[in-house]
């Protein structure tokens, strides 16, 4: 008989949080890593994360905690990646173990800054893991719903479907539904995507924009997202599906999205050091808007949402021109 499979979790924001949430209803025991000591003291002493999603009660006895990422790595099967995308290039360089047999699971939502590189094609290239064996964790999903435990849907993607399966499995509870797809590469580009047309819809609101223009915004956005990534990745997909318009819809209005509160302070005034500290958690938008635009020199596909972000947080174009030159560009 087979052993069952060992699952960590690497991260220690909401997010991750959330899911070490989810696999505590199915798993007798999950890895943890995260970088800082004082959450894992903290979380050993009072059973939840002193910093996301504090209303959380963790069972000690299921948690593997660790601060050495090689620890956790070595000890699990799969290896679920919840870092910002900001840090996980110099977290992964801590690695000194092979992990190319393992499967990898990206809920990072984000591009590696250093490389340009997808978090999948980042462990494909430099660490040799076969494609069949990465997924990416999608929503429509906020953490924060995650731990009030209201029903929530999850999106697992991966070229082999059976892991996949085995990912969403573990992952599905009473307030958790989910399902599979095989497009690793749609599913990641859109959950990096709808984080831009995220504060995109952030400045415009803003900036006093009202509910008729953010639904134009929005129609147009899944449509430019579709045009981009059946460009950079050209296979049949729906986009109507929840993996893509569900996420981009949640990501866009709710008052949880990360993103869009970033792109309201841009659109009231802040600049975007003042926003960054303001908020004290990362907007993944923010790194992936020039990663995609710098993906675009090559694949050379319309983008006006993306590059009107781009320039106003980027080039310091005020965003009520900005956003006045983009009004003429949405249909």
């Amino acid at each position: 008989m087979d052993k069952p499979l060992k699952y960590a979790v690497f991260g220690a924001g909401s997010w991750a949080t959330a899911i070490v949430k989810m696999l505590s209803e199915n798993l007798d025991e999950i890895g943890w890593y995260m970088r800082s000591v004082y959450t894992k003291e903290h979380l050993l002493r009072e059973q939840h994360n002193p910093n996301y999603l504090s209303s959380v009660e963790f069972h000690l006895e299921q948690l593997k905690l660790s601060n050495d990422i090689n620890e956790v790595a070595e000890y699990a099967d799969v290896l679920i990646f919840v870092i910002p995308s900001a840090f996980i290039h110099s977290e992964l360089e801590k690695l000194t173990i092979d992990i190319s047999n393992k499967t990898i699971v990206s809920a990072v939502k984000g591009i590696m800054p250093e490389t340009g590189l997808l978090v999948g094609e980042h462990f494909h290239d430099v660490y040799k893991v076969p494609y069949d064996n990465i997924a990416v964790i999608a929503g429509p999903c906020h953490a924060e719903e995650v731990a009030l435990e209201r029903l929530s849907y999850l999106t697992v993607a991966c070229q082999d479907e059976g892991n996949a399966q085995l990912m969403a499995d573990v992952l599905s509870c009473r307030y958790i539904k989910t399902t599979v797809s095989d497009d690793l590469f749609g599913t990641e580009l859109s959950a990096v995507l709808k984080n831009v047309y995220a504060i995109a819809s952030g400045i415009c609101a803003g900036l006093g924009y009202g509910d008729n223009f953010q639904s134009v915004l929005i129609s147009n956005a899944i449509v430019e997202l579709e045009r981009f990534i059946d460009e950079v990745s050209p296979v049949h997909r729906d986009v109507k599906s929840s993996a893509y318009l569900g996420d981009l819809l949640v990501t866009a209005y709710s008052k949880f999205s990360r993103n869009r509160t970033f792109g309201f302070m841009i659109g009231k005034g802040y600049s975007v050091k003042t926003a960054q500290l303001e908020m004290d958690m990362i907007a993944e938008g923010f790194y992936a808007t020039k990663s995609i635009v710098e993906i675009n020199k090559k694949f050379e596909v319309e983008i006006p949402i993306v590059e009107a972000v781009y320039r106003i947080i980027y080039e310091k174009i005020s965003p009520v021109v900005e956003m006045r030159i983009l009004t003429d560009k949405l249909s």
